[in-house]
């Protein structure tokens, strides 16, 4: 593995630093690609400057005490399942003006979070029948195009970050870590690796599980599945309309995408969809 490059002018503070948190909505492997739900595969990745994401760490703190009343040692963490089925810390959900008090302060924090975010969907179904054995996997594939945005992202601000993802069990970290390790040292495509390795200040990819209470991987989690169903119906793969929470959701979000910096675009920058 070549040494990273120099970053004489590139300042490594927490105040500059960017870190993306990742998490996934669907599943990775090639099985009943003919049902929607296993055909598409989502990685997405929002990243926050020090900062930022300090301010928005102690502000979901201090919304899970007042929408979620618990002991400090046994903080509730977010995850979508849970929330949308009411279980766990989130049973008093049921109580619908409750349910509506909480997501319409879960909405607000979202939306006032400084943060910019990348969505990449992988039709599993069409990259299999246009690549055959030859077809790259989702993870690397998925994580290439969101590390090309993320460090292209860096690049142009002459910063450096790293990359968080949730633990998904130890057969699914250990590939996507291979996959990150893979084009942090050899690049991906056309992009050559120094430029993932003047962007990123590790080698590893950091793997958290969800107990560990990251605000930035409960974040991911609670946006990955509703990116990516939006991602879907904007290329005409889904026809049935928003979930309610999901339908309010994608409004507050949508300037979060990742865009082209002169034009605005979002499609290839904010959500990608391969194959087209």
């Amino acid at each position: 593995m070549a040494n990273p490059p120099d970053r004489p002018n590139r300042p490594h503070g927490h105040e500059y630093r960017y870190r993306p948190y990742l998490d996934e909505s669907g599943d990775h492997v090639f099985n009943a690609l003919q049902q929607a739900r296993h055909r598409f595969f989502c990685l997405l990745g929002c990243w926050f400057r020090g900062p930022e994401y300090n301010a928005f760490h102690n502000r979901l703190q201090s919304f899970k005490q007042v929408h979620l009343p618990h002991h400090p040692d046994e903080p509730p963490i977010f995850h979508r399942e849970d929330i949308l089925h009411r279980r766990g810390a989130f049973t008093h959900l049921q109580d619908p003006e409750k349910a509506q008090e909480f997501d319409t302060a879960l909405l607000t924090l979202i939306g006032e979070a400084e943060f910019r975010m990348v969505g990449v969907v992988i039709d599993k179904q069409s990259l299999r029948a246009r690549y055959a054995d030859a077809a790259a996997h989702p993870y690397y594939l998925a994580l290439g195009f969101l590390l090309q945005r993320y460090c292209g992202h860096l690049n142009f601000l002459s910063r450096v970050g790293d990359v968080m993802a949730e633990s998904r069990g130890r057969r699914e970290d250990l590939l996507l870590m291979d996959s990150y390790t893979h084009i942090y040292s050899r690049g991906a495509w056309t992009v050559r690796a120094e430029t993932f390795q003047q962007a990123l200040t590790s080698k590893e990819l950091k793997v958290k599980k969800k107990s560990a209470n990251i605000a930035g991987l409960q974040l991911a989690d609670i946006l990955a599945h509703p990116v990516r169903q939006a991602i879907l119906r904007e290329m005409g793969h889904l026809a049935e309309p928003a979930a309610p929470f999901d339908a309010r959701l994608m409004p507050v979000i949508e300037q979060k995408f990742n865009r082209h910096l002169f034009d605005g675009r979002v499609e290839g920058y904010g959500k990608v969809f391969f194959p087209k």
